[in-house]
């Protein structure tokens, strides 16, 4: 059997490097045929001396191309990704370009490849049921990479068109789980980057602290699952060892559950339907002794609240959502603001922003510059 040519759009991330360890395992299921990165030239060069696909990409040009390196074809530039993507001509891609610097690239893999693996939830979040409607009618299947909607994505399996009562997406509750309110404010980057149980990049661990990266999730599940907001319930887990679950009609719950790694989910929507062994550490219960359960506390983490309103209102409201988390965020890292800023900010945007209808994608870059413009304001208003 032929390996499947693979686009691995943002391949130096996190998510992006554990891909290739399946494509390392599984040389003749897969062929990288499309490595993109922004701007980590010396880790794409790296890849790509290894993988050797047809096509790269990076975002922020380097001075020059290795000499080992120039049968490959280059893009460069803002637009590389995409350009590097109707190059390859893959026949999957994966999309783990973090935030909405995504769209772009899922919107044109439903064009031109026969899957997309969808590890960018902000594609969803802001071009949702336009990204959903043209799946549909290219006949492309999305197939979740993030461990919560590859759980359910599993569970539903099983589903033998029994309707589903509701889906929990279970949460650790980030680095400062266990913090007070007002300890959390002033939380630093070294205290939010420090996540117990995942390794991430850092925009998705400050987001996991806020837990926006949760209401980013129930907004993705919506799309993806085609499930109302009111189905859709975040239960903290801090083992993270069940990865989420699925309530039917009778009382029944499914849930997927193993150790914390990312090659499982990504491996499974690589493999679909087939599952691909990675040498995953085994889940020994006895050792694990219990797993512990609670709500999410509406105070300490109101950025959760925030995203399931935003999605209730529909329209605009997601994605100004995102675009004010993520110029947030980013003021985080740069260490411009303390930790509790950032639901000030969204709040600011969402309060301040008016919501439009999303018609197209266009739409979404709109608004997406509104917020950010919001936030700036804000961010300006009291630093």
């Amino acid at each position: 059997m032929e390996a499947r040519t693979i686009a691995i759009l943002g391949a130096t991330g996190s998510i992006g490097t554990q891909a290739l360890d399946i494509v390392r395992r599984y040389p003749g299921a897969f062929r990288a045929g499309c490595l993109t990165a922004h701007g980590s030239s010396d880790k794409l060069f790296d890849l790509c001396r290894e993988f050797r696909p047809d096509v790269a990409a990076l975002v922020n040009e380097p001075d020059e191309i290795p000499e080992d390196l120039r049968g490959i074809q280059w893009f460069f530039g803002p637009d590389s990704t995409v350009r590097a993507l109707l190059a390859s001509k893959c026949q999957d891609a994966l999309c783990a370009i973090v935030g909405i610097a995504g769209l772009d690239a899922v919107w044109h893999a439903l064009d031109v490849c026969e899957r997309v693996l969808l590890a960018n939830k902000e594609a969803l979040v802001t071009g949702g049921e336009l990204v959903t409607k043209k799946a549909v009618e290219k006949g492309v299947p999305l197939l979740p990479v993030d461990s919560e909607h590859s759980a359910i994505f599993q569970c539903l399996q099983a589903r033998q068109g029994n309707p589903v009562k509701r889906l929990l997406l279970t949460c650790s509750g980030g680095a400062l789980r266990a913090w007070t309110k007002e300890a959390m404010y002033r939380a630093t980057v070294r205290d939010v980057l420090a996540h117990p149980t995942w390794n991430m990049g850092g925009k998705i661990t400050v987001d996991c602290a806020t837990m926006v990266n949760k209401g980013l999730e129930v907004i993705e599940a919506r799309h993806l699952f085609d499930m109302p907001a009111e189905k859709i319930d975040v239960v903290i887990h801090p083992q993270s060892v069940i990865h989420s679950m699925v309530e039917f009609e009778d009382g029944a719950v499914l849930a997927q559950l193993g150790m914390p790694d990312m090659r499982g989910p990504i491996g499974y929507a690589m493999g679909y339907p087939n599952r691909l062994p990675y040498d995953a550490t085994p889940l020994d219960f006895a050792a694990l002794g219990h797993l512990d359960f609670a709500a999410p506390d509406p105070v300490r983490f109101p950025c959760l609240g925030m995203a399931v309103e935003a999605l209730k209102r529909g329209g605009s409201a997601p994605v100004i959502l995102n675009g004010a988390n993520e110029a947030a965020v980013g003021a985080f890292l740069r260490e411009q603001i303390p930790f509790g800023r950032i639901a000030e900010v969204i709040d600011a945007a969402l309060q301040c922003v008016p919501v439009t209808p999303i018609a197209s994608i266009a739409d979404v870059y709109t608004a997406d510059a509104a917020a950010r413009e919001a936030a700036k304001a804000e961010l300006g208003m009291r630093n």
